[in-house]
């Protein structure tokens, strides 16, 4: 049986909100659907329409409700803005891991935000969670995935070679993973 997920709301930093995505996240689907990158290793629609803006926030949902995964979208606390995205996805629980994946939109890049969700994701994972292992996979080209996945404290463990589609041809993944013991305390107030 089935058990559904409930998305639960997450601080990220002193600036962002993780949430469950809503239908009034359109604008970071179309604004994703115009990267070159974002939709060839997501589900987010490579040409953007409202159908299917409406179709991939739809997923998300499913993924929740089926129990594959937490689907997060990262929201400026400031103005409410969706600036990205953060999953957590469980098809590896059984065998104590889960794996994540995220991105943000172009015009959010570089301020450190997915640097803050990730580390929130994480450290619930762990903690409220209890998932032993936490991975990720970053292609080799991309230094400041790498960077934002060691800023928060993932280990790299090395090179996947031919290990995940990405458009039409087999992409070289570097592994990073997480263990309860690799993540720092929170900074005292």
């Amino acid at each position: 049986m089935v058990t559904p997920l409930d998305v639960p709301r997450l601080t990220a930093g002193d600036g962002f909100l993780l949430r469950a995505w809503e239908l009034g996240d359109l604008s970071l689907v179309r604004e994703a659907s115009g990267d070159d990158y974002i939709p060839l290793i997501t589900t987010v629609p490579a040409t953007y329409s409202q159908a299917a803006g409406e179709a991939f926030v739809r997923r998300q949902w499913e993924r929740a409700s089926t129990g594959s995964g937490y689907p997060f979208v990262i929201v400026r606390a400031e103005d409410g803005r969706p600036v990205g995205a953060v999953g957590l996805w469980l098809r590896d629980r059984g065998e104590g891991r889960a794996s994540l994946g995220y991105w943000l939109a172009g015009s959010a890049r570089g301020q450190g935000t997915a640097a803050e969700a990730l580390r929130a994701v994480a450290r619930w994972a762990l903690a409220d969670l209890r998932i032993p292992r936490l991975q990720l996979y970053v292609e080799p080209w991309n230094t400041a995935s790498q960077r934002t996945a060691e800023r928060v404290g993932f280990q790299r463990e090395g090179l996947l070679r031919g290990w995940q589609q990405v458009g039409d041809e087999r992409r070289d993944m570097i592994m990073y993973s997480m263990l309860g013991v690799d993540v720092p305390p929170p900074a005292a107030d």
